[in-house]
């Protein structure tokens, strides 16, 4: 007669506190708009959330140093026309970060090190190109000043952030919305997840798909990335998974 052995696991006995109050950021209206993003972006000098605003799109930026009750006048960053959808900071620039919005247009701002007095309002750069509101922004991981803009126009830009230009449009490869974007480590590809259910990996200097999922991910990912020898992706619902695709 066989005995069972149980393997006692490390974390068996190991539970989690949560932060005191002063550790925490406290009283910040989160934004109720119906996307799927994460509403925030941090870097080693700032957390920013998209809020609620009367009249407009706004989100807010505070220092990680500085923690605790958030007063209810905090100075906002403020000049989109409708909701702001996703934030994303520059890899390059710590000061730096880029809007995406309803009122179909990208702006990318300017952050001080010391906190503002009043509201901040104009942008370094309006982006205007899309047709549908923006609901995905990300900066190129290695190439500064470039940054990519996904709409419910089902249209991938990359826009020159100096210039405010368009470097290419991405057209005519997603019949549907797309759902998320994601660069691999130098830049060279992307992968995008859609709603008809394909996870494409495109090419953007020749401006050419080089791959697609041989068969439809249903429900669509929520989210991807590549690897060096792989991409993932991400399902949230019904039930949580990610997937490698090789």
């Amino acid at each position: 007669m066989s005995r069972r052995v149980v393997r006692q696991s490390k974390f068996r006995h190991v539970f989690g506190q949560p932060v005191k109050a002063d550790q925490m950021y406290e009283d910040i209206r989160v934004s109720k708009v119906t996307c799927d993003s994460s509403f925030c972006a941090v870097n080693p000098k700032f957390v920013a959330i998209i809020v609620e605003s009367g009249g407009g799109g706004a989100f807010i930026v505070l220092p990680l140093a500085k923690t605790g009750r958030v007063d209810k006048n905090h100075p906002l960053v403020t000049g989109h026309t409708a909701p702001v959808l996703d934030i994303d900071w520059c890899p390059h620039n710590d000061n730096v970060i880029a809007s995406a919005s309803e009122d179909t247009t990208v702006m990318v701002w300017q952050i001080p090190d010391y906190v503002p007095v009043r509201n901040i309002t104009e942008p370094v750069v309006t982006l205007e190109g899309h047709s549908k509101r923006v609901g995905i922004i990300s900066w190129h991981p290695t190439a500064r000043n470039v940054l990519l803009s996904a709409g419910c126009d089902n249209l991938v830009i990359l826009w020159n952030v100096g210039t405010g230009e368009m470097l290419l449009v991405l057209e005519d490869m997603h019949t549907d919305l797309i759902y998320n974007v994601g660069w691999n480590r130098n830049g060279s590809l992307l992968v995008t997840t859609c709603k008809d259910k394909k996870v494409r990996i495109i090419d953007p200097r020749k401006q050419q798909v080089v791959a697609v999922s041989v068969r439809a991910v249903s429900p669509p990912p929520s989210r991807c990335g590549v690897t060096p020898i792989a991409c993932l992706t991400l399902l949230t619902l019904p039930h949580p998974r990610v997937s490698v695709w090789f």
